[in-house]
């Protein structure tokens, strides 16, 4: 201890001194209280675990758990140069190791984002000098960061590397500035935003840049696949319209599924429509239809009259009503018409080319004014009604004779609507046909099948009354024809001439078959089982089986 030992005692720190190759030589009391192993002559770093370099002249030791900072400095001597440590605690300062490394982590892991961002991020100190681009610049303008890292945009701008400095402009302004500059391949959204200091003076500037090709790509494919999803959606439309149909309603044809479809698009127009076709077309069903696919049907109720089936005298009272004793026998309470009974709703007027002329005018006016007024009555009353009116007649023919008025006419005309008759749309025939089997069916528990001959007559025939001839003759049938298998001698005699030859005049072998066919549709009702039927008819039961089975037949239990 006889180097500087006094000196060394009045320092209030843990020192040791030691020569260059960390012999110890010396040190103070403070020292061994925190060392007790410290010998003379021992080399400092056997006094501790770990021993590492932290910065210049500053080493980070660590003791068990504990860790020590030494600051060292060195004291030159006659005969040599010693080194001088101060021990302080590093718990702090590994902490802020610790702290510093982690930041420098995350440093890393910035600059990678930065690097790698798909936008180009160009920052800029607040006098215009570049501090740092990514390699989404690099790409977008076609030079390398060393064309523009430590560079003044002014002179960047100059020697014609960058087309527009809104670096400037925001320094100006204070606040963010958006451009879309286009060069000769892509489109770029450049936002330049001014990064503030905590006195509030603009300290950085920095400019983003988005290539809008890949976004204006994106937004042509998603456009594309926005038109196909519309055009999927007007074809699910379409057939949840047909699915959610009246059961009534059977179409197959496209000229109907085009009118039920334009029934679906004006549904909750409140233009008056005109629907005209022969008798039996189905005027009536069409007009319902549009009533329920309209927001009329949640308001008001659809109202029908026909316009022929009623004396011309009682007709203008059952459209506009009566007021009590407004005429002999009139009501005491009066009564309302179909108008106020529709409000709201829809008026279907049928067979309109038999209304009076004297009508004419009253309904004109009805629909002009959105107004009637009662048998009587002195005030009129105010209606919201949607009109749609049928007539299997020529109307223009009867306006050019005087028999319907003009203005009646293109009032009603505004939606004309034509059904063609059945026979100008066969498609429809069998469908039709089925449809009309299983509603009498569920009706009369009645169970029948139609052979290929008739289904070919009811094809081919023209149908001069059209779906309600048809309707008519198929319940006729079903109910009349005591067998359970239709065929051609089966129809009223009336039909029988329209029959084409070709159909009666069936081979020997078809004729057997009906024959057999029938003899056992009457059969199966009367024995119990195969075997009974087998020696009822003089056949064995194999055979009798077998036929049944050709001929989809069943014995019915008794």
């Amino acid at each position: 201890m006889d180097i500087f030992p006094d000196w060394l005692e009045s320092i209030p720190f843990p020192m040791i001194i030691t020569n260059q190759q960390k012999v110890i030589k010396n040190y103070n009391s403070l020292f061994s209280r925190h060392f007790d192993k410290v010998v003379i002559g021992k080399n400092i770093k056997e006094l501790f675990h770990q021993w590492e370099t932290f910065e210049k002249q500053l080493i980070l030791a660590r003791l068990e758990n504990q860790s020590y900072l030494l600051q060292y400095n060195y004291i030159e001597c006659d005969t040599e140069t010693l080194v001088l440590y101060i021990v302080s605690d590093g718990t702090s300062i590994q902490h802020l190791q610790g702290m510093i490394n982690e930041l420098e982590h995350e440093n890393r892991e910035l600059d990678a984002i930065f690097e790698n961002s798909s936008d180009g991020i160009y920052i800029t100190d607040s006098d215009g000098l570049t501090l740092k681009i990514n390699a989404a610049v690099e790409r977008a303008i076609g030079h390398p960061k060393e064309t523009f890292i430590g560079k003044n945009i002014k002179q960047l701008l100059q020697d014609g590397v960058v087309d527009e400095a809104m670096t400037f402009k925001v320094l100006e302004q204070g606040k963010t500035i958006h451009s879309i500059p286009t060069n000769h391949f892509n489109t770029y959204l450049k936002t330049a935003v001014p990064i503030y200091s905590e006195d509030g003076e603009i300290k950085k500037v920095v400019t983003y840049l988005r290539d809008l090709s890949e976004l204006n790509h994106l937004y042509q494919e998603l456009k594309k696949a926005l038109e196909i999803s519309e055009q999927y959606k007007a074809e699910l439309e379409k057939l949840k319209n047909k699915t959610s149909w009246n059961p009534n309603v059977v179409v197959e044809s496209k000229q109907m599924l085009d009118i039920y479809e334009m029934g679906d698009r004006i549904a909750n127009y409140d233009a008056t429509v005109l629907i005209l076709g022969e008798t039996g077309v189905g005027k009536d069903i069409l007009a319902q239809h549009i009533y329920h696919a309209s927001q009329r049907q949640l308001k008001g109720e659809f109202i029908k009259i026909n316009c022929g089936s009623i004396p011309n005298d009682l007709l203008e009272s059952e459209l506009f009503g009566f007021e009590a004793g407004s005429f002999t026998g009139a009501s005491r309470s009066g009564k309302p018409g179909l108008f106020e009974l529709a409000d709201k709703g829809v008026l279907f007027l049928d067979e309109v080319g038999e209304l009076p002329l004297a009508l004419q005018v009253k309904l004109l006016r009805a629909l002009q004014d959105k107004q009637i007024q009662r048998i009587g009555g002195t005030k009129p009353k105010s209606i919201d009604v949607r009109l749609i009116a049928a007539t299997n007649r020529n109307l223009k023919e009867m306006v050019e004779k005087g028999e319907f008025r003009e203005d009646l006419y293109y009032r009603l005309n505004v939606l004309p609507i034509s059904i063609p008759p059945l026979r100008e749309r066969r498609e429809d025939i069998l469908p039709l046909v089925q449809s009309i089997l299983q509603k009498v069916t569920n009706t009369y528990g009645i169970s029948k099948e139609f052979d290929q001959n008739i289904k070919n007559f009811f094809y081919n025939y023209n149908w001069p009354g059209n779906v309600r001839e048809l309707s008519n003759l198929v319940e006729r049938l079903v109910i009349t024809v005591p067998s359970n298998f239709i065929t051609t001698v089966d129809l009223p005699e009336e039909y029988q001439d329209k029959v084409p030859v070709a159909i009666n005049e069936m081979t020997l072998k078809e004729a057997a078959e009906n024959a057999e066919r029938e003899i056992l549709s009457v059969a199966v009702q009367k024995f119990k089982n195969t075997y009974e039927l087998a020696e009822g008819l003089g056949s064995s039961q194999a055979t009798i089986v077998r036929k049944l089975k050709k001929y989809n037949l069943t014995i019915i239990p008794t």
